[in-house]
């Protein structure tokens, strides 16, 4: 027996690492010599020298946790574990099982600290841009309709489309938001979700809203499966909200984009409650909007008067129908946990937290759903947030809760830790934020409530509050900020990719966000030969030269 499994032939892994292919890459001066160009290039060489292009990825996942920072992913991962009545930090979040990973550089070609609209079209396009647009080059300033149309950059998710793949955006911001809305449209400015927010200049130029861009794309028929929230935004002000009696559609021009994709798409089920969600043919296209504007936090979808399907039941229905439509050809699939980043944004731990675990599970999901032999997955998050994990709490203190243990490196664990003055503190909290505890217009002086919408802040008078008979764990406690500020704001630094699958082994070391795109599509050898058919790789076949839009767009 021995001896034949010796002689037996060696399998090789979907997830094998593999021999890089060097991209030259020429030298410019940062930042006046960026281009475009540069950065797909740039980019192409990152995934091709850690051997991207020897993958051989049927289907291409790409998970978003939308403000995930690495503090967030430590906490969550503690939080998720003792909800299961274990210590904790012992546990691990379902993409912390994979084999692959890396990290990731987030900064905008404008800005040290991005934002989510010029970070999603780095992973989207391979090309870094400037913060609050979508899709576009870099030049043109944000809100200058002009010089976007003029520089729009081919996605992988119309790249997709256009070379006759399945592909599907999941979501549960507003469809139209930073990081869906990067997927199948090209703007100036993220906030142009409807033609009621484009100005009358842009409108003169000839810019269209992102809701109807992501309906009409030009690319196959759009996305396949489009699930989230934001139907206000594909609503007419005539069209009363099925939902909710008191609101209207958004749109002033009349045009009814849910019926717009229902006659592109005769075959598919529009759908906006669970109900509907759960009866829908699971092999036609399928477009779920379940809020007029974002879906519930995770926390609060229970108590949704419609009901909303969870993250991770619109992957799975997600995955179900990107395989059977398009004779099972492959896809390529957006899944955000968009409302992480907009917990942390409202000063409140608890909600970015239990969004993180939605999410958790939703990749886990997905990992049951595909095969690692055909199916890159992949999950980063687009920015960091400024979330803190402080003190020296003793093993398995409650993650949302006063320290217990010391504010050195020794102490009693059966005490709370306290500051010099004498109170005790919470394990995490915020470097800026409403959860800054002097008075605002809203809430007086100490600990706020979520949500606090806060404007007229005073400077704190009795200083930091006294939290020992505060309960810290509540889901609508809202941590200390250090810095008074309406929102709390995104983090500069580096945030993590983990990865499995076929490509999975090429996720390492620090790589500038833009090169995931170039991971995603070099792992694909359907994608990379319509590249290359067009004359955009180079002789070792990979993708190096900025694909045109037009090459991809329907006749």
């Amino acid at each position: 027996m021995l001896t034949a499994c010796a002689a037996a032939a060696p399998t090789t892994r979907a997830d094998a690492p593999s021999a890089g292919v060097v991209v030259d890459v020429p030298t410019i001066q940062h930042p006046q010599d960026e281009t475009p160009a540069w950065w797909y290039r740039d980019g192409a060489a990152q995934a091709a020298q850690r051997g991207a292009g020897a993958a051989k990825a049927k289907n291409v996942i790409l998970f978003v946790g939308d403000g995930m920072s690495l503090t967030t992913v430590a906490a969550a991962r503690i939080l998720a574990g003792q909800q299961r009545g274990a210590p904790g930090e012992e546990n691990r979040l379902s993409w912390e099982r994979f084999p692959a990973t890396a990290l990731s550089k987030t900064y905008n070609t404008d800005s040290q600290t991005p934002d989510s609209a010029g970070t999603m079209s780095a992973m989207a396009t391979g090309v870094k841009t400037r913060a609050g647009v979508l899709s576009i080059g870099q030049k043109g300033l944000r809100g200058d309709c002009a010089q976007a149309l003029k520089a729009p950059m081919l996605t992988l998710w119309e790249l997709a489309a256009g070379s006759g793949l399945a592909t599907g955006v999941v979501t549960t911001t507003r469809v139209t938001h930073a990081t869906p809305g990067a997927t199948f449209s090209h703007s100036a400015d993220r906030n142009w979700e409807n033609d009621m927010d484009l100005p009358e200049k842009a409108k003169a130029e000839g810019c269209v809203d992102i809701a109807r861009q992501m309906i009409e794309s030009p690319f196959g028929t759009g996305p396949d499966v489009l699930l989230g929230g934001g139907r206000g935004n594909f609503m007419t002000v005539e069209q009363r909200d099925p939902e909710y009696d008191d609101k209207v559609g958004q749109r002033l021009d009349g045009r009814d984009l849910i019926a717009a994709w229902k006659q592109r798409h005769p075959d598919g089920a529009y759908v906006w409650n669970a109900k509907q969600f759960a009866a829908a043919p699971k092999d036609r296209p399928l477009f779920g909007l379940f809020e007029p504007d974002h879906m519930q936090f995770s926390h609060d979808r229970p108590q949704d008067r419609a009901g909303e399907p969870s993250l991770a039941e619109m992957t799975v229905a997600a995955i179900e129908r990107l395989k059977a439509i398009k004779g099972d050809r492959g896809f390529v699939l957006l899944v955000e946990g968009g409302r992480i980043d907009h917990a942390h944004h409202m000063g409140n731990a608890y909600r970015a937290l239990t969004d993180t675990i939605a999410l958790s599970e939703a990749v886990a999901a997905a990992d049951r759903a595909t095969s690692a032999d055909d199916t890159l997955i992949l999950v980063t998050a687009d920015h960091s947030h400024t979330l803190s994990f402080v003190g020296y709490p003793t093993r398995g203190n409650p993650m949302l809760g006063k320290v217990r243990g010391t504010s050195g490196e020794d102490g009693d664990a059966n005490e709370y830790a306290r500051d010099a003055l004498g109170r005790p503190y919470t394990t995490l909290s915020y470097s800026n934020g409403p959860g800054y505890t002097g008075a605002s217009a809203q809430q007086p002086e100490g600990p706020h409530t979520f949500p606090h919408t806060a404007s007229g802040f005073e400077e704190i008078a009795k200083g930091r509050p006294d939290l020992s008979r505060v309960d810290t764990e509540h889901p609508d406690f809202m941590q200390e900020a250090l810095v008074p500020t309406n929102a709390e704001t995104h983090g500069g630094d580096d945030v993590g990719i983990w990865a499995r699958g076929p490509g999975s082994a090429a996720v390492r070391g620090s790589v500038e966000q833009n090169a995931i795109y170039h991971f995603l599509l070099q792992s694909m050898p359907s994608l990379r030969a319509a590249l290359c058919a067009k004359g955009d790789c180079d002789a070792n076949q990979v993708p190096v030269t900025l694909p045109k839009p037009d090459d991809f767009k329907a006749r």
